[in-house]
């Protein structure tokens, strides 16, 4: 039985190299004491993972041992990344943990329960040799009088699946990253109340941490449907702004001309409408990765998703000085 760590058999590594070839044409180099690349991924139902290089359409789970490393070569290109849908099963993010070797960390909330929390995680992996911790992890709860405003946009209860805050150092600066997944729902407009409610909560701790120059970065999949639609309007409504850059780009791998969605999303605040600036100075360069042309050729999609996943990561650049 095949181990993650293994050497790689020949065609794999072929595939693997493909890719590889593919981010360093796409992706910016990491270089040392210049930049700062922060990532966030909805990687599909991170749990299981089966013990062989290539699945079966019998297998379950799909995720194999070639998905893993394509997925890990993916991550690495960055500093640190957030990563949404980590199930309770840790056996997919351990083994790629070993694949990216002992200079990587790993930060992680417990699972969600309840059928709203998915059995699901968040999570943030970092290359320890470009990215520390800093001190602070938290999960945010939103105070109890925001519970009881009333207004049809007030949240009624917690997040469905609570935001989890990670501080990091980098060089001299040091940033706060907040990834959530916000709930789906059945409609479009349940989804307000949780981006009211964070956008809210952030403009708030902004103005607190920012008089001892830290940086809020807010990442992670928020499930909003189009650029300046109600959603996106709620969760910008207190000054979090995406840079231009991500405006355009794709989400997900089954997004088309008719059907493109804005799900995924890092932000910060610019100083805009009186608030606080992100001290962090941002490159002005920031996309994602479209992995369905360099990896597993002639896959159909929907199989590709179980593997890769239905996400595209997105990627911000920053100085790091």
């Amino acid at each position: 039985m095949p181990r993650a760590t293994d050497p790689l058999p020949q065609d794999v590594a072929d595939e693997v190299h493909i890719l590889i070839d593919a981010l360093d044409a796409e992706v910016p180099f990491k270089r040392l004491d210049d930049n700062l690349l922060i990532g966030t991924w909805n990687i599909r139902a991170f749990g299981g993972l089966v013990d062989k290089w290539r699945s079966s359409e019998d297998d379950s789970p799909k995720r194999d041992l070639l998905s893993l490393h394509c997925i890990a070569n993916i991550v690495k290109r960055f500093d640190v990344v957030a990563i949404q849908e980590t199930k309770g099963n840790l056996r997919a993010l351990r083994h790629m943990l070993d694949i990216l070797g002992p200079d990587w960390g790993l930060i992680l909330t417990d699972v969600t329960e309840g059928a709203k929390g998915n059995d699901e995680r968040l999570a943030f992996v970092f290359d320890m040799r470009r990215a520390k911790p800093s001190g602070l992890a938290a999960e945010l709860v939103v105070p109890r009088e925001w519970l009881e405003r009333g207004s049809k946009d007030a949240l009624e209860e917690q997040f469905a699946r609570t935001p989890y805050a990670v501080s990091f150092l980098s060089g001299k600066q040091t940033y706060i990253l907040v990834t959530l997944h916000v709930l789906f729902g059945k409609d479009p407009k349940d989804r307000v109340p949780e981006l009211t409610a964070i956008a809210d909560y952030m403009a708030k701790w902004a103005r607190d941490i920012n008089s001892w120059g830290q940086n809020l970065i807010v990442l992670g999949d928020f499930n909003i449907d189009r650029l300046g639609d109600p959603l996106y309007q709620a969760f910008t409504s207190t000054g979090l702004r995406t840079p231009p850059e991500l405006d355009l780009v794709p989400r997900t791998i089954f997004g088309n001309d008719k059907s493109q969605h804005f799900y995924d999303q890092i932000a910060w605040f610019t100083g805009e409408g009186g608030s606080p600036a992100l001290s962090l100075t941002y490159r002005n360069n920031a996309g994602h990765f479209d992995f369905i042309p360099h990896v597993m050729p002639g896959m159909a999609k929907p199989s590709l998703s179980w593997r890769i996943s239905d996400h595209y990561p997105l990627w911000a650049e920053f100085h790091n000085r």
